[in-house]
């Protein structure tokens, strides 16, 4: 049986979305083997609705402006961890770059094996959406991402995209990986989005 589950005394209950249980671990979740990742052969790279398609090295993106942010996390099968702090290059750093066509309103991110979420362009530029390399002042675990994972705090974690590897630009709305495979297109913890219908 597993264990009762209540969150700590002095956490604010307004911090914690219906549903969750907040830990002070980092649970691992994914589907497949931890990747590989050989940095000399890296990129990410940017495609769909742009006008040029854009390629950078592990060593161009990382030299790109970098940011910390300070956030709550929340994963759909309903654990949160408060007060994560992530270091990375801003959504909106990599955005300037780039020059979207007219009519994009979303990005499909993608990552090693496949995988593939997708996000409203409003939510990836978030204040607090960065493409982050490091985890609590520390260089992101492989089982957690290395080299690279999106983080969308305002989202539920699926939406972070681990070992990710680039985007393409949409005129709409696509389903990434989980979303085909029963998640909500959208994710608000707050109103509880996790499967079609929610």
């Amino acid at each position: 049986m597993a264990p009762f589950r209540r969150n700590p005394k002095n956490v604010d209950p307004e911090r914690v979305p219906p549903g969750q249980y907040v830990t002070s671990r980092f649970p691992v979740l994914h589907v497949g083997s931890v990747p590989e990742v050989d940095l000399e052969r890296w990129d990410f790279t940017v495609g769909g609705l742009v006008a040029d398609e854009r390629r950078w090295t592990y060593d161009e993106f990382v030299a790109m402006d970098s940011v910390q942010i300070r956030a709550d996390i929340h994963c759909v099968t309903k654990w949160s961890k408060l007060d994560t702090t992530w270091t990375g290059v801003a959504t909106r750093t990599v955005w300037d770059r780039i020059e979207p066509q007219d009519g994009a309103t979303h990005v499909l991110v993608h990552a090693e094996h496949g995988f593939t979420a997708n996000l409203p362009i409003d939510d990836f530029l978030a204040e607090r959406s960065v493409f982050a390399y490091h985890f609590d002042g520390e260089p992101l675990e492989r089982e957690h991402g290395w080299p690279l994972r999106l983080v969308v705090p305002h989202l539920y974690f699926w939406k972070s995209v681990k070992w990710v590897r680039g985007l393409t630009l949409l005129a709409g709305d696509q389903p990434g990986f989980w979303e085909r495979n029963g998640y909500h297109m959208y994710g608000d913890p707050w109103r509880e989005q996790r499967f079609w219908g929610d």
